[in-house]
């Protein structure tokens, strides 16, 4: 099974891993001229790039990169990008600055990375009850601080 990535503009770089133990690939700024995104700023980054996932059994994740967010708070504005096996359309990311220092994208620069992970495509099925557990309906903080 192969991921097919068909470029949208001459200058968009192919995904890529930056070592053979890398989960994510990385996904690079297609524009033209830098782009400031000032403090509390969302900013779309188009990738210049497509993406066939060859079966609805698998997704492609967008996930922020751990250096522009640890080290200059970039994040992802959705927490997540979610890529459906059937969109065609040019990938794009949305970041969001929640430092209180403006960072510029570079043409080219790296920006987010993407993973490709099976799905599981259970139906939803409504019912009256569900089944007890120890933990029950405890949650956020219910089972202890460690």
């Amino acid at each position: 099974m192969e991921l097919k990535i068909k470029k949208l503009r001459p200058d968009a770089k192919i995904p890529f891993r930056a070592t053979s133990g890398s989960a994510g690939m990385d996904l690079s700024a297609c524009i033209d001229e830098a782009k400031t995104i000032a403090p509390g700023e969302l900013l779309l980054i188009p990738t210049g790039i497509a993406i066939e996932i060859p079966s609805p059994e698998y997704v492609a994740y967008i996930f922020a990169r751990s250096g522009l967010g640890i080290k200059h708070g970039i994040c992802l504005a959705n927490g997540v990008g979610v890529v459906d096996s059937d969109y065609r359309g040019e990938v794009c990311v949305g970041l969001c600055n929640v430092s209180n220092k403006e960072y510029t994208i570079t043409p080219g620069e790296r920006v987010a990375q993407m993973v490709i992970s099976p799905v599981s495509l259970m139906p939803a099925v409504e019912v009256c009850e569900l089944s007890d557990t120890e933990r029950g309906e405890g949650g956020f903080g219910s089972t202890g601080k460690q």
